[in-house]
């Protein structure tokens, strides 16, 4: 019997968060190990020795390790079966690549944990808005030409497990979500589908009780 793979996460981590999205869509099951943050495991040697770069996800699948997110939805696609994550069309699945880089490579790594913690405590809430809003102002117009029901087209992709993490993200930060009306309607369809649900933070078992409520 084929060992279940294992998933290094933190529970609020929207890199995270995007694979287990992933995960749920191919149906493929997998182990949970959480990795507090804010505690600073993910710099700790023990979990170093798993990922030396010191964050989450890591994923330990087929006998190899593999880390950052797009590279794992990448993997998981190109090797497990299950509902496609990338349309078959070559334009397509470019445009879906697209928005994965928009959000993944231009907007949320100007808010994560270690920028928040450089910018400091007086100055952060203001950045994370900022920095969403500025990249949310790029995203809106990109979907107006590739958005259908989702992200690209009426079908679930990659892009759209890139988006409900920055959407929370985004509502953390108080960002005005009025002025993105393309980007707020994908993300209550997303919210109404199962395998968000099961992915959303407070379904992990690293999710502290409290928010759970």
């Amino acid at each position: 019997m084929a060992t279940k793979p294992v998933l290094y996460s933190y529970f609020r981590s929207s890199c995270s968060w995007r694979v287990r999205i992933a995960f749920a869509i191919k149906g493929v099951e997998y182990d949970y190990k959480g990795v507090n943050l804010l505690k600073g495991e993910q710099l700790g040697d023990e979990y170093k020795a798993v990922n030396p770069s010191g964050q989450v996800p890591c994923l330990e699948i087929d006998g190899f390790k593999l880390t950052q997110s797009l590279s794992i939805m990448e993997y998981l696609e190109e090797t497990r079966s299950g509902t496609a994550l990338l349309p078959k069309d070559p334009k397509q699945r470019a445009l879906v690549r697209q928005i994965c880089e928009v959000i993944a490579g231009g907007i949320q790594p100007l808010q994560n944990l270690s920028v928040l913690k450089a910018i400091g405590a007086d100055r952060k809430t203001e950045w994370g808005h900022d920095m969403i809003t500025k990249g949310f102002c790029a995203l809106e117009t990109f979907l107006e030409n590739t958005a259908g029901r989702y992200c690209v087209g009426d079908d679930v992709t990659m892009a759209d497990c890139c988006l409900v993490p920055q959407v929370y993200n985004a509502n953390r930060f108080q960002v005005d979500m009025s002025k993105f009306p393309i980007i707020s309607r994908i993300n209550t369809a997303l919210l109404e589908l199962d395998t968000f649900k099961v992915s959303d933070p407070v379904n992990q078992p690293d999710c502290p009780e409290d928010l759970r409520k």
